[in-house]
């Protein structure tokens, strides 16, 4: 009696946590820790102690073990996803900070895309656009890497 009021109150804090896991749009996190979550029920209602002599008579066994292949088809489903996705945890967490340290590098480029824009701008005021274009002078070729050098002072 004791072992089964445990097992079902850590079941209800452990669905309680995965909810709010899934409000916080972590929503295979908190399909994993449902998971989990039910396995301590799921082993309470098969009575594993006494599960030999009672599995063809309790229907609370049969649901118990019901729990244990939801409990199992959850964790799979995750698996599948995560592989599907193609990524590992290490991998998403590295994306994850390189994106963090990528969220400077936009800024300090922005100089370079306003020197693309600047090279089309010839070619619009260019006329009809029928002639074809002419070759950059071999000044050109290199303005871009001198701009990229003095930014880093070199």
């Amino acid at each position: 009696m004791l072992a089964e009021t445990i097992c079902s109150a850590v079941s209800a804090a452990g669905l309680g946590i995965a909810a709010i896991t899934a409000y916080r749009k972590r929503f295979l996190t908190a399909t994993r820790i449902a998971a989990y979550a039910l396995v301590p029920v799921g082993l309470v209602m098969t009575g594993v102690v006494e599960w030999v002599s009672d599995i063809a008579f309790k229907p609370s066994v049969w649901l118990g073990f019901g729990l244990l292949a939801v409990a199992w088809l959850l964790f799979m489903t995750t698996r599948a996803v995560e592989r599907r996705s193609g990524t590992t945890r290490k991998e998403r967490r590295a994306a994850r900070a390189a994106e963090r340290g990528a969220a400077v590098g936009p800024a300090a480029s922005s100089p370079s895309l306003t020197s693309g824009a600047g090279a089309t701008a010839p070619r619009a005021q260019g006329g009809s656009g029928k002639k074809p274009r002419q070759a950059a002078e071999p000044g050109d070729d290199f303005s871009d890497i001198e701009a990229i050098l003095k930014k880093h002072g070199l």
